[in-house]
């Protein structure tokens, strides 16, 4: 069933709503590789998940900041004064703030290249993290944070749902981490207002009648959210993605992303009707 997207000039959607068991429900251009900014990071902490469920990593593993790694913008951890946190800490700022400089040196600690053998093994082809984050991309740094469509994305998600990713204890991890999710601007702005949900302090939803963990991503032309929503046992996963070519400080980008954000809710609007 085809998705109904407004109009907003220049936007390429990729779009995807699935069952729990996987089957698509809903699409839009769904096969359409985009970049998606910070969902890429869900890679991330489902192989960190999976080791730590493994035994390979402990949680209480210190990790240190360090300049090499320094990245502003999204989070906390550049804002704070401690050095050092627990790893699973570090990964609880990733989840929970999209945080860039834990990103990096969880990311670190754990490897790109292993990152993308988890993804690979997972049966993703289009959807990928391909590097650190950075606050300046230069010529010989790949273009983007990530990459995916939402086929391949919103498949992610059910089955991290039903604990068929990276394991029921790893995927158990990977929820909650994403539960304590406070970017709630898109496909969530719906899910926690029609779901009677506190936007910022809905992690403890997981054991709730209405259940709801989820990721976004957001750079220059980019907005996308990847999660899912469990009302009574039934579940529904998604991933919604916009990529459009930006005109920073114009009036003409300020409408797009209104315009996107606005698909977003509708999108979430449509989730609810599915759940």
């Amino acid at each position: 069933m085809e998705l109904e997207l407004p109009d907003a000039g220049g936007v390429t959607w990729s779009v995807c709503i699935r069952d729990g068991s996987g089957m698509p429900l809903a699409a839009a251009g769904a096969e359409a590789p985009l970049r998606t900014a910070s969902v890429g990071k869900v890679l991330l902490l489902v192989e960190t998940a999976r080791l730590i469920a493994a035994g390979d990593l402990s949680p209480d593993e210190p990790l240190t900041r360090s300049l090499d790694l320094w990245v502003g913008d999204s989070g906390l951890w550049h804002t704070l004064s401690v050095e050092t946190l627990p790893l699973i800490d570090v990964a609880a700022l990733v989840g929970a703030v999209s945080d860039n400089l834990a990103t990096n040196v969880l990311l670190q600690r754990v490897g790109l290249a292993e990152v993308a053998a988890r993804a690979t093994s997972l049966g993703l082809r289009a959807t990928a993290l391909h590097d650190r984050v950075r606050d300046v991309r230069e010529a010989d740094h790949p273009a983007t944070l990530s990459t995916g469509t939402a086929a391949e994305l919103s498949e992610l998600m059910a089955r991290i749902a039903s604990g068929t990713a990276a394991g029921p204890d790893a995927d158990r991890l990977v929820r909650q981490w994403l539960s304590a999710n406070v970017d709630q601007s898109m496909v969530g702005s719906a899910v926690v207002e029609q779901g009677g949900l506190d936007p910022i302090a809905h992690h403890s939803s997981l054991d709730q009648a209405t259940a709801f963990w989820n990721k976004t991503g957001t750079d220059a032309g980019v907005r996308a959210d990847v999660g899912t929503v469990s009302v009574g046992g039934r579940t529904v996963a998604w991933a919604a993605i916009a990529n459009w070519d930006p005109s920073p400080g114009t009036t003409l980008d300020h409408l797009t992303v209104w315009a996107v954000l606005r698909g977003m809710r509708h999108i979430g609007e449509q989730i609810l009707t599915r759940v």
